[in-house]
C-alpha cells in the first residue's frame, strides 16, 4: 500500500497543506450534514498541478460540493469500501480509471463516474461498457454540469414524502407546518446561532458560512434556496430525518422562505387565470416508497419540504426520472410526477407557489415553480412509461388538494383535541407532535435545546418539567427526578408557596421517588 495520503477539502478552501513528499493533505471530515453525497477525485498527477487543481476546485465550489482527492488508487478503493452508506460520485483520470473502475463499478455505494482526461477517444471505448460512467470529459466545466444534475437528483431524493393511512407523519403534516410558521424568533440572533452551528459541521465551507452570515439580508430567501450552496440540501435533510437541531436552527429561514413565496404568489399575475395547468417533477423513489405510493392510490400524499417543480416535461423526465430508473440500483424507481394545479383552489385554500425564473439564483435559466412546505396532493393514476432499457420508470398523476380537505380537517381536529395544542405555543407544539409520532429521543433533544436557550425561570421550570415527565414515561426515574427537582426549584422562584403548580411539582417528585 502506498504511503501517499488523500486530500479532503471543501471546494472553496484553496489554501492547502503540502508535506515534504509534495502530496496535498487536508483532514477528513467525520460527519456530513448538508451534502447528500460524497465526491471523490482520483488522479495520480493532482499534486503536480496545484494551480490547475485550485482553479478546478473553485469551479466545483459553484456546486456547493466538498471533495476528497486521492493520488493513490489503493487508498481510494479502501476509502470507497469503508463508506457503504453514502452515495459516491467519482471523478477519475482516464489512465487510472480504465484499471480501477472495472474492479469497483458493481459496488452499490458508487453511483456515478466521470472520466477526466485529455484524449476522449482513447477512453470512450472502455467507458462505454460500464453503465456507471456518465461521460468522458476533457473539461472540468462539463463535469460540473453533469454533477449539477446529479446533485439535484440527490436533493430530490432527500425530500420526505408521507402517505395518508400508512405514515403516521402524514397525520401531523399540517400541524407541523402550522407550528413552525407561527414561531417568531429574533432574526439577528437566529442567523448568528445558525452560522455558529454550521461552523461545528465538518462539511460546510467557511466561505459559504461567511456568505450567509454577512449577506443573508442582501439576497431573497428564494435566491438562497435555489443557490448551489448548502442551505437547500441541509433543509431537505432536516425535514427528511426530522433532525431537530437543523429544524430549530433553520426555522428563521423556513419562515422567511414561506413568507417570500406567499408574497410573490400574490403579486405574480400569470397565475390569476382560472384555468388549470400541468407541472412536472422527476425523481427517484425507493422501492419501499413506491410500494406505499401504489397502496395509497386515490389517497393523499404530502411532500414534507419546499417542493420544486417544472413546466418542462422533457427535462423532468430525461434529467431526473429516467436516470433514476436506469441507475444500477435495484432499490430505486424512476418517477415522473404530473401535477394538475387549479389556481382557484390555491387562492381559496392559501396554497402559495411561485415562478422562480426571475427571482432565483439562476435568473432567467430555469422554468421552476416552487411550492411552500408540506403541500398535499391526491394520487389519481399510476402507469408505467415504456422504456426498452428498464421496467422501473413510471408516471404518477397527481392533483393538488385543498388544505381545507374534509379528510385533513377531521384528522387535525382530532389531534388538536387529543394533545391540546391550543394550550401550548411555539416549539413546545413541535415537541408534543414528536412525542405523538413516537420520536421521544428527538423530542428529548428538542427540549434540551430549548432548555439551554431559555431566558426566564418560567421557561426553565416548564422545560425541566417536560423533560422530567418524558423520562418518567420512559422509565428513567433518576433522570426524571433530577429534572422534576429543577422544575420545582424554578417554580418556587416565580410562584407563591401555595400556588397549585408548586403543589403539583412536589407531588410529581414524590411519585417518581416511589418508583425508585
Amino acid at each position: 500500500m502506498s504511503n501517499r495520503k488523500s486530500t479532503v477539502t471543501a471546494a472553496s478552501e484553496l489554501a492547502v497543506i503540502t508535506p515534504t513528499n509534495g502530496t496535498i493533505v487536508l483532514p477528513k471530515p467525520e460527519r456530513r450534514v448538508p451534502q447528500n453525497f460524497l465526491l471523490i477525485w482520483l488522479d495520480a498527477n493532482l499534486n503536480k498541478s496545484d494551480e490547475d487543481l485550485k482553479r478546478s476546485l473553485q469551479k466545483i465550489q459553484y456546486l456547493g460540493a466538498s471533495i476528497t482527492t486521492f493520488t493513490d488508487a489503493d487508498e481510494c478503493i479502501d476509502f470507497l469500501s469503508a463508506n457503504k452508506k453514502e452515495k459516491v460520485f467519482m471523478i477519475v483520470s482516464g489512465s487510472l480509471g480504465q484499471h480501477v473502475i472495472p474492479k469497483i463499478h458493481a459496488w452499490p455505494q458508487l453511483d456515478s463516474v466521470y472520466v477526466f482526461c485529455s484524449n476522449q477517444s482513447i477512453h470512450e471505448e472502455w467507458a462505454r461498457a460500464i453503465s456507471k460512467v456518465k461521460g468522458v470529459h476533457t473539461t472540468i466545466e462539463s463535469i460540473c454540469e453533469a454533477l449539477q444534475i446529479n446533485r439535484k437528483n440527490c436533493d430530490r431524493a432527500m425530500i420526505s414524502i408521507s402517505y395518508n393511512g400508512i405514515d403516521m407523519l402524514f397525520t401531523y403534516t399540517q400541524l407541523l407546518k402550522e407550528a413552525l410558521l407561527k414561531i417568531e424568533d429574533d432574526d439577528t440572533k437566529s442567523i448568528k446561532e445558525f452560522v455558529d452551528y454550521c461552523r461545528l459541521q465538518d462539511d460546510i465551507t467557511e466561505d459559504e458560512i461567511n456568505k450567509v452570515e454577512l449577506e443573508y439580508h442582501r439576497h431573497t430567501p428564494i435566491w438562497w434556496y435555489t443557490a448551489p450552496y448548502f442551505m437547500h440540501s441541509m433543509l431537505n435533510r432536516g425535514f427528511q430525518l426530522m433532525d431537530v437541531d437543523i429544524i430549530v436552527k433553520m426555522n428563521f429561514f423556513i419562515r422567511d422562505l414561506h413568507q417570500h413565496i406567499k408574497n410573490l404568489h400574490r403579486d405574480q399575475k400569470q397565475f390569476a387565470s382560472t384555468n388549470s395547468f400541468q407541472l412536472f417533477r422527476g425523481q427517484g423513489l425507493s422501492v419501499d416508497n413506491f410500494d406505499k405510493l401504489k397502496k395509497t392510490k386515490s389517497g393523499l400524499i404530502s411532500f414534507n419540504s419546499f417542493l420544486s417543480t417544472s413546466r418542462n416535461r422533457s427535462i423532468s423526465l430525461e434529467n431526473f426520472a429516467r436516470p433514476a430508473a436506469l441507475a444500477n440500483d435495484p432499490n430505486l424507481v424512476g418517477v415522473l410526477f404530473v401535477m394538475i394545479i387549479d389556481p382557484k383552489l390555491c387562492a381559496m385554500s392559501s396554497i402559495p407557489f411561485v415562478d422562480v425564473k426571475n427571482v432565483g439564483f439562476f435568473k432567467g435559466k430555469e422554468e421552476e415553480i416552487l411550492f411552500s412546505t408540506h403541500t398535499i396532493f391526491r394520487i389519481d393514476k399510476i402507469q408505467r412509461i415504456y422504456d426498452v432499457h428498464t421496467d422501473r420508470l413510471y408516471q404518477v398523476n397527481l392533483t393538488l388538494t385543498s388544505n381545507d380537505n374534509h379528510e385533513i380537517n377531521t384528522l387535525t381536529a382530532h389531534i388538536h383535541e387529543e394533545i391540546n395544542l391550543k394550550a401550548i405555543r411555539g416549539w413546545s407544539q413541535l415537541g408534543s407532535i414528536l412525542i405523538k409520532l413516537g420520536e421521544s429521543a428527538k423530542a428529548e433533544r428538542l427540549y434540551q435545546i430549548l432548555l439551554s436557550k431559555a431566558s426566564s425561570d418560567v421557561d426553565r421550570a416548564y422545560y425541566n418539567h417536560i423533560l422530567g415527565s418524558m423520562y418518567d414515561d420512559m422509565g428513567e426515574y433518576k433522570k426524571a427526578l433530577s429534572f422534576l427537582k429543577k422544575a420545582h426549584k424554578f417554580n418556587r422562584k416565580t410562584l407563591l408557596p401555595n400556588h397549585p403548580d408548586i403543589v403539583q411539582s412536589k407531588r410529581n417528585i414524590d411519585n417518581v421517588k416511589n418508583k425508585l
